[in-house]
């Protein structure tokens, strides 16, 4: 099997945008086995990806002279087919190289292009893409087959449970705040600003707040915490995990928080990446490079566009003549382009943005209509008695939203128009509010194939729905862990067939279940 080597980038920000990059690399590299060569600190971003086959740690022994002779021979010893790199730094270029990989790829740029086999030109127009297009862009022009998408960090079952257990303490909602950031001062929103915010979501939302940093970043924590009223730190509304948590378990609880403020920083891409709905607070840098990206702007450079997953997300930036100035310490000494965010004003869109709706999630096939496997014509359409019971639903306040993986239509077994009209005859006869779908084929490890999680935060975003307080329904253990990733409840169907796994399952009884559960 030949060998890619994958060179990563050294900030955890910017290997959540090259997520889309990697994915499609192992999508035009199938038979090849991918290793990926990142700094210790941001290979937990990559740990659980399926995409990637192996991490190689860039070691400090690599550094100097001396260490990229060191690094070469090790990455000679693997036989590498190419070397895609994805940071743009000569050091990159310079270990390929050295290393004897045949085919090295990358932009042409920083003086290292005599070192490239394949340069891409770095044009003017390129230096002005989100980051997570700049990526995409490069293998593009590359040759590559490339696909815009929304970065997805995979996260595992018991990883997922973790998060929540972390959490499950507070009152909700629970609202994390992310004050530090790595780069800088210039990037950081005061700390007396994210003090007050605290204050407002604890007495105003009822809710409470998680405190979250490296190491590095304690500091910041205690300043936060010492301006606190003492009221506000019980252990129901305050939690300070500053330096207390590894990247993967920061990962899960971001997750499973209800909102994230954050400066622009690794946690605000996180955040994204995990669905989380989210408040950037941009100061030094520009939203447009590095800020949550919208579906509308990862199809702007006429690539593809797959629609996974998305996060709700607002950006708040004040309009200065000395803004964006890319700086780590602000010249000017005062960070007027943050100290000018007001926390009233944070609080406002927090709250408008906060999801607070529920809904109950139902599965498709085997759960409102007969599994036929590969449902493909209408004569095999049959759907389960009871279905017009699911308006009681909606008259108690939920929204009814389809959910279903339809890898037929990757397979070529079934058309894409034909599942979206099945789909609409539950929204048009039944009072579906909407039914999302995932056509993908399980080896294509997409964000939105049952039990990730893709088509609920998609749903999120599109009504403002609250997860925990929400329903999973189906038929398949997909559905239940999908139900356990979410924090939703879920209802197994087979426990409404009365034993008979060949019967239909009662809709009349899984509807007094939901609406009637606390008195049963």
């Amino acid at each position: 099997m030949p060998y890619s080597l994958i060179r990563g980038v050294n900030w955890i920000g910017d290997a959540v945008m090259t997520l889309p990059a990697i994915r499609c690399i192992r999508e035009n590299l199938k038979t090849e086995k991918l290793d990926l060569l990142v700094k210790e600190w941001v290979a937990p971003v990559f740990e659980k990806d399926p995409n990637i086959d192996g991490i190689i740690y860039y070691s400090p022994s690599f550094e100097g002279p001396g260490g990229k002779i060191r690094g070469a021979r090790i990455l000679r010893a693997r036989s590498y087919k190419r070397a895609i790199l994805l940071q743009n730094a000569f050091d990159a270029a310079v270990l390929a190289f050295l290393a004897r990989i045949p085919e090295r790829i990358g932009y042409r740029r920083d003086g290292r292009g005599i070192l490239l086999t394949k340069g891409v030109n770095f044009t003017e127009k390129t230096g002005t893409l989100h980051h997570i297009l700049y990526y995409l862009e490069m293998l593009r022009n590359a040759g590559f087959h490339t696909t815009s998408r929304m970065p997805w960090i995979y996260i595992e079952r018991e990883e997922h449970i973790k998060g929540i257990k972390m959490l499950s303490n507070l009152r909700r909602p629970v609202i994390i705040l992310n004050p530090g950031a790595t780069y800088g001062s210039a990037k950081r929103w005061p700390a007396q600003h994210f003090s007050r915010l605290a204050s407002m979501i604890i007495n105003t939302l009822g809710g409470s707040t998680v405190l979250i940093g490296s190491e590095k970043e304690v500091s910041i924590g205690k300043e936060i915490t010492s301006m606190m009223e003492k009221e506000h730190q019980s252990d129901e509304s305050f939690l300070d995990l500053t330096g207390n948590t590894t990247l993967r378990e920061l990962i899960s609880i971001i997750a499973h928080a209800d909102m994230v403020v954050t400066n622009d920083s690794g946690p605000m891409h996180i955040s994204y990446a995990v669905g989380t709905p989210l408040i950037a607070l941009f100061g030094s840098t520009d939203p447009d490079l590095t800020g949550p990206p919208e579906p509308s702007l990862l199809g702007s450079t006429g690539m593809p566009l797959e629609y996974e997953t998305d996060s709700p997300a607002r950006v708040l930036r004040k309009t200065l003549t000395c803004s964006p100035c890319f700086e780590r310490e602000c010249p000017g000494r005062n960070t007027e382009c943050l100290e000018s965010i007001s926390p009233e004003e944070v609080f406002s869109e927090l709250s408008s943005l906060l999801p607070r709706k529920k809904a109950v999630f139902f599965d498709r096939d085997g759960t409102l209509c007969r599994d036929a496997h590969y449902l493909n014509r209408m004569e095999d359409f049959e759907p389960f008695p009871g279905l017009s019971e699911l308006r009681k639903l909606k008259e108690a306040g939920f929204l009814l939203i389809g959910i279903t993986n339809q890898s037929g239509i990757a397979r070529g077994i079934v058309e894409r128009s034909f599942v979206e009209k099945i789909n609409r005859i539950f929204v048009e006869r039944y009072g579906f509010d909407d039914f999302f779908y995932c056509p993908h084929h399980p080896d294509e490890h997409c964000a939105c194939r049952k039990p990730s999680t893709g088509m609920l935060m998609k749903a999120r975003k599109k009504y403002g729905i609250d997860l925990k307080e929400s329903i999973v329904v189906g038929d398949k253990e997909s559905d239940m862990e999908l139900a356990e990733r979410t924090g939703a409840k879920g209802i197994d169907v087979r426990d409404f067939t009365g034993g008979d796994p060949g019967k239909s399952p009662s809709l009349e009884a899984i509807v007094r279940n939901i609406l009637y559960k606390d008195d049963e």
